[in-house]
């Protein structure tokens, strides 16, 4: 069933705008049809190339990268351990992110409950403030 880039761009959530991005940067499997019109037919594999590649930019694998991969699989049968790698590596960088993340994750939560501590105590004006600095506890208190 051929799709107008307008159906494609509701359907995969990514604006007209960023749809003719991705096939100027080159990131279709293949090249994107048009009619005799210059107007421009997607398909359903298209759906879900994009499902695909809209994860690996969010998950922040590079345009390059992600080019890359693209052309390995054009040239088809024979390098699928060079595309294996290339996914291990970025693999590896979403895992350390994810690692980053929860780490973050770990610190808001603590001064959260600090902060909710505080303020069930009725004693927020002892949370740590630049401004007063000579009257809070500090930073390595309030972290605690």
């Amino acid at each position: 069933m051929d799709l107008s880039i307008g159906e494609v761009a509701q359907r995969s959530g990514l604006s007209v705008h960023a749809l003719r991005f991705y096939e100027r940067e080159g990131l279709f499997a293949n090249p994107v049809r048009r009619l005799a019109n210059g107007r421009r037919v997607y398909h359903e594999e298209e759906l879900e190339w994009l499902a695909i590649c809209t994860k690996l930019r969010s998950s922040g694998m590079p345009l390059a990268t992600i080019r890359q991969y693209i052309e390995l699989a054009r040239q088809g049968a024979g390098n699928e351990h060079e595309r294996l790698e290339l996914l291990r590596r970025h693999e590896r960088q979403v895992e350390a992110q994810v690692r980053e993340l929860q780490e973050a994750l770990d610190v808001m939560r603590e001064k959260v409950r600090i902060y909710e501590e505080h303020l069930a105590r009725g004693e927020a004006d002892r949370l740590w403030n630049p401004s007063h600095a000579e009257a809070d506890p500090g930073p390595e208190q309030a972290c605690r």
